[in-house]
């Protein structure tokens, strides 16, 4: 089935009457209002958050998910208390070395997407090592969305392009059109088909900034769980809810 937003395939996979989509994407929110429900600190629900990650990668792996995409920091987040952002680059770090045997046991390949630019060195160091030696792995792909928004995806897409065309006039050559399709090739995702299901959890029911181009036919699903408590039961029936949907991309049936 094709989509006028990249004429992409969509590959759905059928598993007991389940159809599972190709590429989850979640939203995990909700590890502050977790840990303050338990009078702890924020960066407690960010490390118990952490458990649900690895519940999911693991889960989706089994499961036959090809791309998992997880929202873990936003561009709008390095506006936080410089106590928490320290702390969750930290813990990105620490997850990032102690959960390395979750790729390779389970062949899932890393890709982290985001302005990298603003991250430590040492972090981005460690995010391309484990990115290089998960490369050819094939049984899921889980892109870590880092300092991401869409708007800066956008942005960056459109001077990206902007710039192609300036060089190819610059060269006395005529530009290529600007279609969907080749804007799309300009984003960051670019590879990856776009989100079948979008998940948020904590209750919020918006998108917050987060691929905005991408999402333009993508499945919503909104759960009251906090992120910490969001396990393998949560995440069947977040995808039995998906199974239940009739995907139209606007077209008539």
């Amino acid at each position: 089935m094709k989509n006028s937003f990249g004429e992409r395939i969509e590959e759905i996979v059928c598993q007991n009457n389940i159809m599972i989509p190709t590429h989850i994407s979640i939203i995990m929110d909700g590890n502050g209002r977790w840990a303050e429900l338990r009078s702890r600190e924020r960066v407690y629900g960010h490390k118990a958050g952490v458990e649900s990650v690895r519940d999911c990668c693991e889960y989706a792996a089994k499961i036959g998910v090809k791309y998992l995409s997880l929202f873990a920091f936003s561009q709008e987040n390095w506006s936080r208390p410089e106590e928490e952002v320290n702390a969750l680059m930290e813990l990105m770090a620490a997850s990032i070395v102690k959960e390395v045997h979750l790729f390779y046991d389970n062949q899932i390949r890393l890709k982290v997407i985001g302005d990298l630019s603003r991250l430590d060195k040492d972090l981005v160091s460690k995010i391309e090592k484990i990115e290089d030696t998960t490369k050819d792995f094939s049984n899921l792909t889980v892109i870590i969305m880092l300092s991401y928004s869409g708007k800066w995806d956008l942005k960056q897409a459109a001077e990206r392009y902007a710039i192609d065309y300036s060089d190819a006039i610059s060269k006395g050559e005529t530009p290529e059109p600007l279609t969907e399709e080749l804007f799309a090739s300009y984003l960051s995702t670019y590879g990856i088909p776009d989100p079948d299901l979008l998940i948020r959890t904590s209750g919020e029911q918006r998108i917050s900034n987060y691929m905005l181009w991408q999402c333009a036919y993508t499945e919503f699903y909104f759960t009251e769980t906090l992120w910490p408590d969001f396990r393998k039961e949560q995440f069947e029936e977040a995808i039995e809810n998906f199974s239940k949907r009739e995907r139209r991309y606007g077209k008539i049936k």
